[in-house]
């Protein structure tokens, strides 16, 4: 089970995923970005996955929209710290540096100034459209994003769709991905 951990210092916000990555992380990630979206001290934001050991494609998708919002919100890039091979390798296959700054140096963070962000509880309806977001997101940084999760995508608004509450997603396409 992954946890991520949080600290803020003169507008620099860190984050820092430990373990493994997956989309049950997806609520925390998303409250944080909720939160970060109304923040009115930034300066920058750094996402350290030195300690992580997987991350999914619904994390990576939520990465990615911290890293838009800050450069919508506040005009400045995010950085990702990833000394592994593995993760970058990971990163850079699902377009990351078109959102965030993607770096090896083992520059960040004691886990000690950290504090753990409380994990989020939410319902699957939730959840599933969390999922569907960061894969739109994902989907929206290239083509061989569209290519990959497209049928996921497909899947997911089948779902919504037929829920009882009806909703009815637009098609993404594959210049823009929403």
């Amino acid at each position: 089970m992954g946890k991520i951990l949080f600290a803020e210092q003169d507008g620099v916000h860190v984050l820092k995923f430990i373990g493994e990555v997956r989309l049950t992380l997806g609520p925390t990630i998303s409250t944080f970005l909720e939160k970060l979206e109304s923040c009115d001290h930034f300066q920058s934001m750094i996402i350290d996955l030195s300690e992580t050991e997987t991350i999914d494609s619904t994390a990576l998708g939520l990465i990615a929209k911290i890293g838009i919002c800050t450069r919508e919100y506040f005009d400045s890039g995010a950085s990702i710290v990833s000394p592994r091979e593995d993760i970058t390798r990971v990163l850079s296959s699902m377009a990351m540096e078109q959102v965030c700054v993607i770096t090896s140096d083992d520059v960040v963070t004691e886990a000690s100034g950290l504090q753990e962000l409380p994990t989020e509880i939410t319902s699957e309806e939730v959840l599933r459209d969390q999922v569907l977001d960061a894969h739109k997101t994902l989907m929206a940084l290239g083509d061989q994003n569209f290519d990959k999760f497209q049928d996921l995508v497909e899947v997911l608004e089948n779902e919504k769709e037929h829920e009882p509450s009806g909703g009815k997603p637009g098609q993404p396409t594959r210049a823009t991905g929403t």
